[in-house]
């Protein structure tokens, strides 16, 4: 995708948030690029050139600013056409925690050949995916080193590097320095008993008062809790074969446009992806200004709806939330709720926290699959109805299958169809379960209680046309009616 130099040097100028991980820039002069939002003088215009990625701006032989740390600018949010298939790509090595995939293998999941991956990838980000994967996995590197203690042997394994070795060999190739040179200074000792607390960034504004209400409305007592201005969960990861288990606490940093994410020392090994989750459930690639653009006017019975910096909630665990949807048909939120938190209690494990108000995990895709059959007497007596059961049970066997991909990267269209095949997905758990595991900014539960109490005197075939016009961010205007109810 092609920058508009000018454009870019205004923004540039300006400081402007709106632009924050859309593009970086590199300085000739200093031989460093930055993202738009940095705090050091602005450098001369012929001395800028500009780049769609961090990882591009290296492969043109910049190394990242000190001062505005590209490693925290947030991703892209776009729903283009053109862009999809690589974005798809990019969001399923960050869940999967910049694990190595083949090309090969990316490509077949996507229903792609490697060639065509390859050319829209370079199309969207400037460089292959290979080159991508790697940068990324340097500037993870940089913000552990910066902003936690962790031992360098640490930092490489769980980066992705596999050795200190390569880690070493990676950044003096590309920054000029070490992991250890870049911590001189610091004098902090690492204890292993003590969590972490990365930073996230964002695109102002944020409603974050408004997602938290959202969340603590649904929360699953013994697994998640929401007081006035933080949320905190357990947490189950499984990755390469173990069942990582802690807990994260989230809050906000509103002057810095931060979240800081705190983690428990249990989950250090799985640190990416309890970040790509993080970002995910917070919906922080968000772009607002996209959204406000379509949804800024938008109306109902004359009161305006929409509120700036809105993000759609996803999920942190999306076989979480996605067996939350199917209890949750046709029932009240609070008794749904309730469901889940019997499931929790009598299915989860036990974990210990600080909190006390987190005692267990939620149960995982395996631990449902190896219930005794049928599902509904282990189910029913927790309130569960048999055909909910079934449904849950049918859910978790296909994702443990593979059949179907419930996670940011997975084509939401592809999944929405496999869902509708499943016993008790009607159209309403679909469109619930895309907007919130999968992320998808268009979907629209058509006969969900909410929407409708909203436009109440309107029928369905007005609601649909009435609809049309806020696509491509039918999530967000189906968020805004829930959140401004007639």
């Amino acid at each position: 995708m092609l920058l508009d130099a000018t454009a870019c040097y205004m923004a540039l100028r300006a400081r402007d948030s709106r632009f924050d991980g859309c593009f970086f820039v590199g300085v000739a002069s200093t031989g460093i690029y930055c993202r738009p939002v940095c705090r050091a003088r602005t450098p001369k215009a012929e001395n800028c050139s500009f780049y769609r990625s961090a990882a591009a701006a290296e492969a043109a032989g910049f190394r990242p600013c000190l001062r505005c740390r590209p490693e925290l600018a947030p991703g892209l949010a776009r729903v283009d056409a053109e862009v999809r298939l690589a974005r798809l790509a990019a969001q399923r090595m960050e869940s999967d925690g910049l694990c190595d995939k083949t090309i090969t293998e990316m490509a077949g999941s996507l229903g792609i050949t490697d060639r065509h991956l390859r050319r829209v990838f370079a199309g969207e980000y400037g460089v292959p995916p290979v080159a991508w994967l790697q940068t990324q996995r340097l500037l993870a590197a940089r913000q552990l080193l910066a902003e936690t203690s962790l031992p360098v042997m640490e930092v490489a394994m769980n980066t992705g590097f596999g050795s200190v070795r390569r880690l070493n060999a990676l950044f003096r190739t590309r920054y000029g320095t070490t992991p250890t040179d870049l911590r001189k200074g610091r004098g902090v000792c690492h204890d292993p008993a003590e969590p972490i607390t990365l930073s996230l960034g964002y695109r102002p504004p944020f409603a974050w008062e408004t997602l938290l209400r959202f969340l603590a409305e649904r929360a699953i007592p013994g697994v998640e809790h929401v007081d006035a201005s933080r949320y905190r969960r357990t947490v189950a990861i499984v990755h390469n074969g173990t069942t990582r288990r802690g807990w994260i606490a989230a809050s906000h940093c509103p002057d810095r446009n931060t979240v800081a994410v705190t983690l428990s020392p249990s989950l250090f090994p799985v640190v990416n992806q309890v970040v790509a989750r993080v970002r995910f459930l917070f919906d922080l690639n968000c772009t607002p200004e996209d959204i406000a653009e379509r949804l800024g006017t938008m109306r109902i019975k004359g009161r305006a709806v929409f509120e700036p910096g809105l993000r759609l909630p996803g999920c942190f665990d999306p076989f979480e939330m996605a067996v939350r949807a199917i209890l949750g048909q046709q029932i009240t939120v609070r008794a749904a709720r309730t469901l889940a938190m019997r499931i929790a209690a009598q299915l989860g494990e036990p974990v210990e926290t600080p909190f006390p108000e987190l005692t267990v995990t939620f149960p995982i895709i395996e631990r449902i699959c190896s219930l005794a059959r049928p599902i509904g007497d282990v189910l029913g007596p927790m309130g569960v109805v048999g055909a909910r059961a079934r449904s849950i049970l049918a859910l978790a066997e296909a994702m443990e299958q593979g059949a179907i991909r419930l996670e940011p990267g997975a084509d939401p269209e592809r999944e929405m169809a496999l869902m509708a095949a499943l016993p008790g997905f009607g159209p309403w758990t679909v469109q619930y379960v895309s907007m919130r595991a999968l992320g998808w900014p268009d979907a629209f539960p058509l006969g969900d209680c909410g929407v409708k109490k909203a436009l109440a005197g309107l029928s369905p075939k007005d609601i649909v046309s009435l609809a049309q016009g806020w696509s491509p961010w039918r999530s967000y205007a189906t968020l805004s009616l829930w959140n401004h109810p007639a």
